[in-house]
């Protein structure tokens, strides 16, 4: 990756504005359309957003997505959107407990509507601020209950695949654990047994840093510094770990770049949620150093892969093992063409892994680092720049995707392939497009002096 070392937020401010203006249309084109009974929206077909039924884990990102454009744009009309189908459609969420979605569905809606209330954004209401925070303690309990306890006296939340599952994806819900937990919840068992949401989320953080990212070490064949695996298999009877495995990459072995991206993005933001708190809840159940040490090994080493394995301008191909990326020549040298005939990219595992770079970048300026902040802030800003340009940013107003060239699950076919080519391409996600808004959010935050964006504010 060729990082541009001059770049500041600023100087994206007249790209973001224009995408905003873009995005506006995109959701009410969602909403005019969108029927609830017809499921979530998850990626477009020919430019128009569907459902694909495997896990619901998306809706919140359609209305969070209404929420963040409210943020960013001070238009009404999308608040309304975002509030009143949070109240009215959101609710199941709260309570599925057959999903490690929860911080993807519930902290992009009822998060995101209370932090503006602490903000003084939204009027404040008690009643409707009761309502969002009840929604909250009740998530990230129930996230916190899928709970497979590890050989080592650990633990991990279980992916959708079953209790042997770990699944990379699930550092960014522990968001749901973070803010139920700084409301004052806990989880309640049988005999009325307590559980803290605090030492759970601990726990997922360093089964997660121990099996699914890789330092070099020596832990296989292919161990290099910042490989992530998407799925970590654990044997039920006994807690043994027993080998990693990958359910939307080309392999266990290499690196499917979105479950990069999530591991980019999930222990920056829990590095901050980290420094929020008192020294006495942490010590009941580790020691401050010790996690930030684990969740700062883990943030720089995923970090430093990406920047290591991506196109010049900063846009991964979907699996760094994929098969035919050889076909490419010199690709990691090579400005990406999401057209090409062999390999897609993944513009929303950029979008995701490039708020990662700023997130840690600023973190690590706070910490007196200033040679590595910078390293991973311009990192992230190149990445945005690429984004906020075409092929990536979704011009044509009858597309009702914001962020082109997204993939969901090439293994399984999942993912529209246009006439006349072999891959696919020009389609978006909607995890792609409220990352993308989401990233966007941060930035112009940063450039205009705003109050710092995160998702416990």
């Amino acid at each position: 990756m060729e990082i541009k070392n001059n770049l500041t937020p600023a100087d994206l401010l007249e790209k973001i504005k224009r995408m905003w203006k873009l995005s506006g249309r995109k959701i009410k084109s969602i909403e005019s359309g969108w029927k609830p009974d017809g499921g979530a929206p998850v990626f477009t077909v020919k430019g128009q957003y569907t459902a694909q039924g495997w896990t619901e884990w998306t809706q919140g990102f359609q209305f969070g997505s209404a929420i963040l454009q409210f943020d960013a744009t001070e238009e009404e009309e999308f608040l309304a959107i975002g509030r009143d189908k949070t109240i009215r459609v959101m609710a199941p969420h709260v309570t599925h407990m057959g999903v490690h979605d929860h911080g993807f569905n519930n902290v992009s809606t009822y998060g995101n509507l209370r932090r503006l209330m602490n903000e003084a954004r939204i009027e404040e209401n008690q009643r409707e601020r009761d309502f969002y925070e009840l929604a909250l303690k009740c998530s990230g309990a129930v996230q916190a209950r899928r709970w497979t306890k590890t050989k080592d006296g650990g633990g991990f939340i279980y992916s959708f695949n079953g209790p042997h599952s770990l699944f990379c994806d699930t550092i960014r819900s522990l968001r749901a654990l973070a803010v139920s937990h700084m409301l004052g919840h806990v989880l309640m068992e049988e005999m009325d047994k307590p559980i803290s949401l605090l030492d759970r989320l601990f726990q997922h953080a360093r089964s997660t840093a121990k099996y699914s990212v890789y330092y070099g070490e020596g832990r296989d064949s292919y161990d290099v510094w910042g490989r992530v695996a998407h799925e970590s298999v654990f044997n039920v009877n006994d807690g043994n770990y027993r080998c990693p495995n990958s359910q939307q990459g080309f392999s266990p072995f290499s690196t499917w770049t979105r479950g990069l991206a999530w591991i980019m993005a999930g222990y920056p933001e829990q590095l901050e949620f980290l420094a929020t708190l008192k020294d006495r809840e942490i010590e009941l159940y580790g020691r401050r150093t010790e996690m930030e040490d684990i969740m700062l090994k883990a943030a720089q080493a995923s970090c430093d892969f990406y920047i290591e394995n991506t196109t010049p301008e900063g846009i991964p191909y979907w699996d760094t093992g994929a098969p035919n990326l050889y076909k490419l020549g010199d690709y990691l040298n090579t400005k990406a063409n999401p057209y090409n005939e062999q390999e897609p990219v993944d513009a929303s595992a950029a979008a995701i892994g490039a708020q990662g770079l700023v997130r840690l970048g600023c973190y690590l300026e706070n910490k007196g680092d200033a040679d590595d902040a910078k390293r991973y802030l311009q990192a992230g800003l190149t990445v945005l720049d690429t984004l906020l340009d075409e092929p990536y940013l979704s011009t044509d107003e009858s597309h009702q995707g914001l962020l082109l060239h997204s993939v969901y699950h090439r293994p399984n076919g999942w993912d529209y392939i246009p006439k006349g080519h072999k891959i696919p391409c020009g389609e978006s996600s909607m995890w792609g497009d409220y990352h993308y808004r989401e990233l966007a959010l941060y930035v112009q935050r940063l450039a205009n002096n705003a109050p710092y964006y995160t998702f416990f504010g």
